[in-house]
């Protein structure tokens, strides 16, 4: 099988790039695998992909690169096919439409995914009849804008599946987005196992990592580790990661004088090596799609204090058994939990082995045979009985329609490039 990622930006950092580069890293074992980033922007790879993975670009954005598109008319034009109530519209251009049309209208995999909302709808739109397309979503359809749940709604019917990291969202989808015939599947994110051995559990380091931004409530985090200081000054928290809430969160710290307990990390890669220097993780996000850090902490053996946040974390942790659940917002919860786990240690201890148990359920093998069996059988179903018929016709129909209306934008484009040349 030929299987094609498309993803926004491959030379970056950040979970959808980890996830897809580990899905890919798996399926490349059996089948033929690529990644296709719309922009590059550096030469390599911020987190290196497995090398039977293909990895390649639409758009140059490096400044010195013989190929370089920063200077090309149609970068500064608008994109018309990514929605424009998508997050990242703003960097994408009528360049990218005509890149992304060419490859999806030339693409010869079996089956290409698409990894965010306005990659989806150029999937569902522009691409070539044959291909089955897979749209993921790496969010949730609840911290999408009224007005791209329109534009999806009216692109998300001619994919051939979708899906979610979690069963709750899932739900979401299949009650209120109308997508007729395509079958919608919670298939959560794969995390690997660590290559360093799980944590002993003797450091006395609570430990968080993620982006510094309102939405994971750090400012919790540290309000509640105001209170685990009173009762135990032998533990200290680390917080990894970067973002915009730094200087807020550095200022709360001094405020409640945590300054010898409580320490921003900045960003780490890998992270494993610095969850086993903890003997307990937290998270306290009002808000999670789906919890890849409470993931990647339970494969080193640490047990989580965690919100029970939409709409991942009560997905993932059994409370009592591998971790705690606490209320969202509570900031004595919070406390309360990790003074639980803190102060038993052969609660810990339990919670740790179960821990490492329990998340081996998201191991890149488990999570390919999910997408294996998705792929597989919506390549036995394309043409077969009257409903698959007609989606195919109607595809086929779209395929004309769009390769028609590519070729007169592209005739304008031209246009255009001939203006910017003789400006």
């Amino acid at each position: 099988m030929q299987i094609s990622f498309l993803i926004h930006n491959g030379y970056g950092i950040g979970g959808t790039i980890r996830t897809t580069y580990n899905l890919a890293a798996q399926l490349a074992e059996h089948h033929d695998v690529e990644v296709v980033s719309v922009f590059r922007h550096r030469e390599v790879p911020a987190l290196p992909p497995d090398p039977r993975v293909r990895v390649r670009h639409l758009v140059d954005l490096r400044k010195d690169s013989p190929t370089s598109d920063r200077s090309h008319p149609l970068l500064k034009a608008p994109a018309t096919v990514f929605p424009a109530a998508e997050g990242r519209h703003h960097q994408y251009s009528a360049l990218t439409d005509e890149r992304i049309a060419a490859f999806l209208g030339s693409v010869d995999s079996d089956v290409v995914v698409g990894t965010r909302p306005g990659l989806n709808v150029h999937l569902a739109r522009q691409t070539r009849p044959g291909p089955v397309r897979v749209g993921q979503e790496h969010l949730t359809l609840d911290t999408h804008s009224p007005e791209l749940r329109q534009a999806l709604q009216r692109a998300y019917p001619r994919l051939d599946a979708f899906t979610t990291t979690t069963e709750a969202d899932a739900r979401v989808y299949r009650s209120t987005m109308r997508m007729p015939g395509v079958p919608v599947q919670a298939v959560p994110n794969p995390v690997p196992a660590p290559s360093v051995d799980p944590v002993d559990g003797h450091g006395k380091w609570v430990v968080a990592a993620g982006r510094l931004a309102p939405v994971k409530r750090y400012d919790l985090l540290v309000r509640a580790f105001a209170r685990v200081r009173e009762e135990r000054p032998d533990w200290r928290l680390r917080i990894y990661g970067g973002g915009g809430q730094r200087d807020r969160l550095r200022g709360l710290i001094d405020e409640l004088g945590l300054y010898n307990h409580v320490f921003l990390m900045g960003p780490a890669h890998p992270i494993e090596s610095e969850w086993i220097k903890g003997s307990v993780a937290a998270v306290t996000s009002s808000m999670e799609s789906f919890g890849m850090t409470i993931v990647e902490a339970m494969r080193c053996g640490l047990p989580v204090v965690s919100t029970d946040c939409p709409l991942g974390p009560g997905e993932i942790i059994e409370d009592g058994v591998d971790g705690r659940l606490v209320p969202v917002g509570d900031t004595e919860a919070v406390a309360g939990g990790l003074l639980q786990l803190i102060n038993d240690d052969d609660l810990r201890g339990r919670m740790s082995r179960a821990a490492l148990e329990s998340s081996q359920r998201f191991d890149p093998a488990r999570i390919a045979e999910h997408y294996e069996t998705l792929f597989t059988n919506r390549l036995s179903a394309r043409g077969k009985g009257p409903g698959g018929r007609l989606r195919a016709a109607l595809h086929r129909g779209r395929g004309s329609l769009v390769g028609g209306a590519l070729g007169a934008r592209e005739t304008g484009r031209q246009a255009l490039l001939r203006k910017g040349r003789t400006a």
